[in-house]
């Protein structure tokens, strides 16, 4: 906690992610209407006593579609970060472990990293079909390299360390190894990676759904939100300014909050940031 009131920007951004999870968590009980809910006689309304955020061009609340769609986008993202960090710690864990595997495993994940993510991303969608599984599948593979990558790194060299050693020589199977040895020393270098993929997952998320290879318009979800009103940029401009302002201050968020954790639990840093 000292930490976190020495870095006031760290605090803001924990503070940010705590009301948008809590706001997400209890949407069906603060918006005032269902986001699907439609009343077209009041259409493109400004923001209002009535309607905070205004309405869209179906007449839908845009309050209610922001608040639902937080929760679209967490889970998303969760999804994304559950997918890309199970397999990437697998297959980076393996492939610096086992030296047999190694060139094979990580000259595939180097070619998957030569694609751009959300270009990748968007094959693999083509492919899989829209949904919201498909897309977190899609997503998750384009970001499942990077922590494979950190993961492979440390894994080089936690291998090499005496206490592994002592354990091979004491008959200690390699699965326990990286279980009880490997593995924990490098949960802090995941746990902060885990808030990198997951804010930049966010946009490739948004990005999809934007140009209509995400999940269906019907969920409400930032980026659909977006989609949608592009049209009415000039009319209705509150439908892209408070969906776009929740994407950029939650990825800011996530940054900040990813930054501080990476300092905090950074043993070459701690020392350092300590005088700050």
């Amino acid at each position: 906690m000292r930490f976190l009131f020495r870095r006031w920007t760290a605090l803001l951004g924990f503070l940010f992610i705590a009301v948008l999870l809590i706001t997400a968590a209890a949407a069906p009980v603060i918006t005032p209407v269902s986001p699907q809910a439609m009343n077209p006689a009041e259409k493109l309304s400004p923001p209002s006593g009535l309607y905070r955020f205004g309405t869209d061009n179906f007449g839908r609340d845009v309050f209610s579609r922001v608040v639902h769609g937080a929760r679209t986008s967490l889970i998303g993202g969760g999804g994304v970060v559950l997918f890309a960090t199970a397999l990437g710690v697998l297959a980076g864990a393996a492939a610096g472990y086992f030296r047999r595997i190694e060139p094979y495993l990580m000259r595939l994940i180097d070619v998957m990293m030569a694609f751009p993510p959300l270009l990748l991303a968007l094959v693999l969608v083509s492919i899989l079909g829209r949904g919201m599984l498909n897309v977190v599948v899609a997503v998750g593979v384009t970001y499942l390299t990077r922590t494979a990558r950190v993961v492979y790194a440390l894994t080089l060299r936690i291998r090499e360390e005496p206490y592994i050693e002592a354990a091979v020589a004491g008959g200690v199977s390699q699965a326990a190894i990286i279980a009880r040895h490997v593995l924990p020393n490098m949960l802090s270098p995941i746990i902060v990676q885990a808030t990198f993929t997951f804010a930049f997952s966010l946009l490739d998320l948004a990005a999809l759904d934007f140009l209509g290879l995400g999940i269906p318009p019907a969920i409400p979800s930032w980026g659909n939100m977006l989609s949608e009103g592009r049209l009415y940029l000039t009319r209705a401009p509150w439908l892209l300014l408070f969906p776009g302002a929740c994407i950029v201050l939650t990825v800011l968020s996530f940054n900040i909050a990813g930054d501080a954790l990476r300092d905090r639990l950074d043993p070459r840093l701690s020392r350092s940031v300590e005088g700050v």
